[in-house]
């Protein structure tokens, strides 16, 4: 039998996922949270197999949670079970330790599998959830565009709030060309305002 920890803040959800797993024979649901803090004091207590965890809930989110959970009993599993969710969310809680992220609007079946399968120790992940981690990974991993060196000094006095005609002046080129490197830079960058290439080009370490 598997002993469930259900955690969510609306008490319609958490009812209708204690009512859904409830119909399985091989899970037992041990005891319900309505937000982190008493999901992470319920989970000491009760010691269940897995926590189904949303991710935003009062006190204490539900990567926090997870962190928690885990920290004070590892052989815990936690499966993350929420709404759709930022990239930088969904990281966030698989960085805490969850086995597992589904949707709330995954059918029902996928669900009671997602259970089964956490609890054998796999990890499961939504099939969205999975394509944006790949292109998260994939962008994470694709090479910082190359500026020339001259796109490079426009860059830094743009930075430094210098104008166009400042830039032509401190570089001793036509405001036209300055114009032009920015408009590469965008371009390689691909961005369209000069605040924007600024930022992305030190997020970048370009500057």
């Amino acid at each position: 039998m598997i002993r469930v920890l259900v955690a969510d803040d609306h008490p319609i959800v958490r009812g209708g996922i204690v009512g859904l797993l409830g119909g399985a024979d091989d899970i037992e649901v041990v005891g319900e949270a309505a937000d982190g803090a008493v999901a992470v004091r319920l989970a000491g207590e009760l010691r269940p197999d897995l926590v189904l965890m949303d991710l935003r809930m009062p006190h204490l989110d539900g990567a926090a949670a997870t962190a928690q959970i885990l920290a004070q009993n590892p052989a815990t599993r936690v499966l993350i079970l929420t709404t759709y969710e930022s990239d930088d969310q969904i990281l966030g809680a698989i960085a805490a330790g969850a086995s597992g992220y589904l949707l709330k609007a995954a059918p029902q079946a996928e669900i009671i599998e997602g259970v089964r399968s956490v609890y054998g120790g796999q990890t499961v992940l939504a099939p969205v959830i999975a394509a944006r981690l790949v292109q998260r990974v994939r962008a994470d991993a694709a090479p910082a565009p190359r500026l020339s060196a001259r796109e490079l000094q426009v860059l830094r006095l743009v930075a430094a709030g210098e104008s166009n005609p400042q830039i032509a002046r401190s570089l001793f080129i036509g405001e036209a060309t300055v114009k032009t490197h920015l408009l590469h830079v965008f371009e390689k960058l691909g961005v369209g305002d000069r605040t924007r290439a600024v930022t992305l080009a030190m997020e970048l370490r370009l500057l």
